[in-house]
């Protein structure tokens, strides 16, 4: 690990980026209960001023599934979608879980996995059980929840908890690391479909070309609301397709509904505007978003690019 180090932290001209191969090991090394706390954090934060490539994004990955049990083993749907929510709100109503609900309801499985307990800010799991979702423990559970209810709910502290020791770092770090993006293409039931959302713009790239590396079969990759995979009504500035080997940028018309809201609001605030969601109370830019969400879900689980949706 101290030659690696020395390769990725050697500054803006003399940093190394670590092959597919380097970046699995190194991430064994670090998932490894014994691993060295030193050099877990010169990692974490050495990759962070360098910024991840999608090999060394698929290396990472591919260590940490190694850490699931029965990974791989389980055979999904093939309208399958995997929905990682690892950002939570603060602005907002968890827009993309209600229709995640509407999209079960239409016959499309879906899997919700993230991160409990983040702060300042309304988790999925939060919301999901209000909605009589229930959470599985193992990759067998989910996937009996999952034909039995059309939708599950997996946290990473169950499925992975070397992994979640590295996402909860974060407040010792003062920074997210690489472990965020690498929970986001994690796909623990290997879902065929996949909408996942970023906050940087670099990363639409990073992550789409490292779902092309890791075999998935098609994917939604973009910016979306407050980091979550959820597309805006008014405006889409990233929104990358993949589908196999190939990536194409897409866009959609605006709405013409309110701009997403900038105020941050209580936590307690979004759970119930989610409840409202649920009773069929949502306001013209949830409503439009709803609509561009289902459009997304469709597009997912069948590969039917959506009418007004265009490639540029």
């Amino acid at each position: 690990m101290a030659a690696i180090i020395h390769r990725v932290a050697r500054g803006k001209h003399g940093h190394e980026h670590l092959s597919r191969e380097e970046a699995r090991a190194a991430m064994e090394v670090l998932l490894a209960d014994d691993a060295d706390p030193l050099q877990l954090g010169a990692f974490l934060i050495a990759q962070r001023m360098k910024g991840e490539t999608s090999p060394e994004l698929a290396g990472f990955v591919e260590a940490a599934r190694r850490m699931i049990d029965d990974y791989g083993s389980l055979q999904m749907s093939p309208t399958a979608v995997d929905l990682p929510c690892y950002a939570g709100k603060r602005r907002a109503a968890h827009v993309h879980l209600a229709s995640a609900l509407v999209a079960r309801d239409q016959g499309i499985p879906v899997v919700v996995h993230g991160l409990q307990d983040i702060a300042d800010r309304a988790d999925a799991w939060q919301v999901l059980l209000r909605a009589g979702v229930r959470r599985a423990a193992t990759l067998t559970e989910g996937k009996q929840i999952l034909d039995a209810d059309g939708i599950v709910y997996l946290d990473v502290a169950d499925l992975c908890p070397p992994l979640h020791r590295l996402l909860k770092l974060r407040p010792r770090l003062g920074v997210r690391s690489f472990a965020n993006t690498v929970a986001r293409l994690l796909n623990p039931l290997s879902c065929p479909a996949q909408i996942n959302g970023f906050f940087h713009t670099p990363y639409a790239q990073y992550m789409a070309q490292a779902n092309v590396l890791l075999g998935q079969s098609r994917s939604l990759v973009f910016m979306g609301a407050e980091g979550e995979p959820e597309l805006y009504a008014d405006r889409q500035k990233v929104l990358l397709s993949q589908g196999g080997d190939s990536v194409c940028a897409l866009a959609y018309p605006d709405a013409g509904a309110a701009p997403y809201p900038k105020q941050g609001i209580e936590p307690a605030r979004i759970v119930c505007r989610f409840d409202a969601l649920l009773a069929g109370d949502a306001d013209a830019r949830e409503q439009a978003t709803l609509g561009r969400m289902e459009q997304a879900f469709r597009f997912a689980a069948h590969g039917t690019q959506p009418e007004g949706w265009t490639e540029v």
